[in-house]
């Protein structure tokens, strides 16, 4: 059993490295988004680093409750390896401490750091810049250094920020190989569901969310092989009947 402690911020391991990464970044989102709320999707760089991703959580309890429900989940056709990031991520400390700075934005001088100074400078450009590509790199730097025991930097895109959450569905609807389906009676399983959509070919799995808070519904990602099979799913199973009153809805997700 790991000994790492609970995070809010999720390490993931053996993704598919020939997904692209925008790709990658929806899809993760999509997939973690039902178990709580997602401030921080974080992509690797790097030869080293590929297969790699950090999925960040504003509390606990959503953290854990996805990694334990989908550790092992095949995504993309390989096993997701999910367990507690061992540093804290920025996003998190940002919420903790609006004052909080990544320390690679901690500028300190040549002259400075001769004297034997402790004080720091930040620059303020590179705080400017840093806001606008909503970077989480510095919980990189941490888990490298643990994981991989070298010094190189693990550069670390985060797309999704607390102050721009990005949006629970695909905003333009853009066709993709796996669907969001919507109003779901709350007995509603992963098997019930697969029954369903395994009748179209492709179908690959089904994933049923708990039912979180005040909700009264479930939804659930159903993935298929290729879009155009995805396609002929949602086409034949948006609006189905689940039970009386229940209507199903079946987007892209």
């Amino acid at each position: 059993m790991s000994s790492i402690a609970p995070n809010t911020a999720l390490y993931i391991r053996n993704l598919n490295d020939k997904v692209k990464k925008e790709e990658l970044r929806k899809q993760l989102y999509s997939l973690f988004t039902p178990y709580g709320k997602v401030i921080s999707i974080v992509a690797m760089k790097g030869a080293k680093m590929k297969g790699q991703a950090f999925v960040v959580f504003r509390d606990l309890a959503g953290a854990t409750t996805a990694m334990r429900s989908l550790d092992g989940e095949v995504f993309y056709e390989k096993a997701m390896h999910i367990e507690y990031a061992k540093t804290q991520s920025h996003a998190t400390m940002k919420l903790e401490n609006p004052d909080f700075v990544p320390p690679k934005l901690l500028k300190i001088s040549k002259d400075q750091q001769a004297a034997g100074s402790s004080k720091v400078t930040v620059s303020h450009a590179q705080v400017d810049n840093d806001k606008k590509r909503g970077r989480d790199e510095e919980m990189a730097d941490g888990e490298a250094a643990k994981r991989q025991k070298d010094d190189e930097d693990m550069e670390m895109d985060e797309e999704l920020s607390a102050a721009e959450p990005a949006p629970t569905t695909n905003p333009s609807n853009v066709a993709n190989s796996t669907l969001r389906c919507e109003n779901l009676p709350v007995e509603v399983t992963d098997d019930v569901l697969g029954v369903l959509f395994q009748q179209y070919p492709g179908f690959q799995s089904a994933h049923v969310s708990p039912v979180l808070g005040a909700n009264k519904s479930k939804t659930a990602n159903v993935r298929y092989e290729q879009v155009n099979q995805a396609t002929t799913a949602k086409d034949a199973l948006d609006g189905f009947k689940l039970k009386k009153g229940w209507l199903m809805k079946v987007t892209y997700a």
